[in-house]
């Protein structure tokens, strides 16, 4: 059983370690507005996080994690560029795996940086492979923006794009709609009944549920405008396939993925931003000729991320989270900046698991 003063204190020398590299010290407060937060995620981490109520307030949550708060702090007030470092406890329901821990320490470093997207992306990076030397861990990278870049520059609907951006991070659902707008499915019969009929709901139809009568006239409207359009064509489809199942070391990848541009132009610079990211990586001293690269990573677990991610594992321990993890976050900045945008990367570590192997390791 580890000491929780250990773990504290591991904590304080990791966040020392990032103040030295340049980062001001911050502590959002644990309680943090739920309304925000389920604004970004949905209802869906409602089942990932302790919600309470405040008379003044209203509903609070006890702090999921750091990068969100930390975000609305800098958009609200920081310096430009700005660097950024924390230690605290976090707080995440783990209902579905009780043998998780539900409270945690996180240390963490964020970067808000206009000038070189690249470089913020290796600093980041290697702070993070440098504070977990000596554990022997598993790099684990990705790019969610290339696979992102694909879904916007298909030929496609703009209704079918905004359906497919929203469930990225949802890989079967993902699979589904891709199959659906394809036509590589049948029609369900529901589908095809209500597609049948004339017209919209008259006035003799019941009303049962919530859905105003407007919004269900919308819905089967936009039903029907599918239903209408042309599949997404085979060529894309294959080279969208193709792109989700890239699996290899950084330089492979990257020669594997500029094949695939060809029938996917829009991931083009995006490619050229990964190429960018692998010799500021390299300028650090990272070994990227042997740094694994996933198209697909993150995408079940890191849902504000829209650019580069990264993780590293225990593989002596399958049974444990990543030991420290990360990744671009740009698109949350615009979102919480009220008008205002800046590029933004950051990690985190669990000081609390780096102690556990070195338990194991003794």
């Amino acid at each position: 059983m580890l000491d929780r003063s250990d773990i504290r204190l591991r904590a304080a020398q990791l966040r020392s370690n990032f103040e030295e590299a340049g980062a001001l010290v911050v502590d959002p407060p644990l309680l943090q507005p739920a309304g925000l937060l389920l604004d970004l995620y949905g209802e869906d981490i409602r089942a990932r996080a302790y919600v309470t109520s405040d008379g003044l307030r209203g509903e609070q949550m006890l702090r999921p994690d750091f990068t969100v708060p930390v975000v609305q702090m800098h958009m609200r007030e920081g310096a430009d560029p700005a660097r950024y470092t924390y230690a605290g406890e976090v707080f995440r329901r783990q209902e579905h795996d009780p043998d998780r821990a539900n409270e945690y320490v996180q240390v963490g470093y964020e970067i808000f940086d206009r000038d070189n997207s690249a470089a913020a992306d290796a600093e980041v990076f290697a702070l993070m492979a440098k504070s977990v030397a000596g554990l022997g861990l598993r790099a684990a990278t990705g790019d969610i923006g290339i696979l992102m870049a694909a879904v916007q520059g298909l030929n496609t609907t703009a209704r079918r794009k905004v359906a497919l951006m929203r469930h990225i991070w949802r890989p079967r659902r993902f699979r589904a709609l891709l199959d659906r707008y394809a036509h590589r499915v049948p029609v369900p019969q529901s589908r095809q009944a209500l597609l049948s009929t004339d017209g919209v709901l008259t006035g003799t139809d019941a009303e049962i549920g919530k859905r105003s009568r407007a919004e269900i006239d919308d819905r089967i409207q936009a039903l029907r405008e599918d239903a209408a359009a042309p599949p997404i064509a085979e060529n894309e489809l294959l080279a969208l396939e193709a792109l989700m199942a890239v699996r290899e070391t950084v330089p492979y990848a990257l020669e594997q993925l500029r094949d695939i541009a060809v029938d996917l132009p829009p991931i083009t610079p995006a490619l050229d931003r990964l190429e960018a990211r692998s010799a500021a990586l390299a300028a650090r001293g990272v070994d990227v000729e042997h740094l694994d690269f996933e198209v697909s990573y993150g995408r079940t677990s890191m849902e504000y991320y829209d650019g580069f991610v990264f993780g590293f594992y225990a593989e002596t321990r399958p049974d444990l989270p990543p030991i420290a993890s990360g990744g671009r976050y740009d698109a949350l900045t615009r979102r919480l900046g009220q008008g205002a945008e800046i590029p933004a990367v950051g990690a985190v570590l669990r000081p609390d698991l780096m102690l556990l192997l070195e338990e194991a390791q003794s």
